[in-house]
């Protein structure tokens, strides 16, 4: 079976935040690292090259495959937001959060100030709780 790549790694979450060339995206970043280390009580380390994950847990697929993996996280990517939110995201909560898409366990937010923020915290918040009880 294939190893999985994104792992943690070393490198210093605030190293990598501050190479975020496009000022409003690394400002943006800043703030929903405070949000996430908030919601999760966890500090922030890197996974893989750009994901910034908080907590531990362990993920199962469909397959029957477990990897360790983080409760919350977040990735700069290019045309959006990607934050990683693997406890499962709740149908009211996103009601009300504002303009984002969604993924399987993912939220692409194009502009941080298109979401209500306590709406993200809380909705982090409940995530990581469900992912730590598994």
């Amino acid at each position: 079976m294939a190893e999985i790549k994104t792992k943690v790694r070393k490198t210093s979450v605030d190293k990598f935040l501050r190479g975020i060339r496009d000022e409003k995206k690394r400002e943006e970043c800043h703030q929903v690292l405070k949000i996430m280390k908030r919601a999760t009580k966890a500090e922030p380390k890197m996974w893989g090259t750009n994901i910034v994950g908080f907590g531990d847990c362990r993920s199962a697929y469909a397959s029957g495959r477990e990897v360790d993996w983080f409760v919350a996280g977040f990735s700069p990517r290019a045309d959006s937001l990607t934050l990683y939110i693997t406890g499962s995201l709740d149908k009211t909560m996103l009601k009300k959060l504002g303009k984002y898409k969604v993924g399987k366990n993912c939220l692409y937010i194009n502009k941080l100030e298109d979401v209500d923020k306590k709406v993200l915290v809380n909705l982090i918040a409940k995530s990581a709780q469900r992912s730590k009880a598994k």
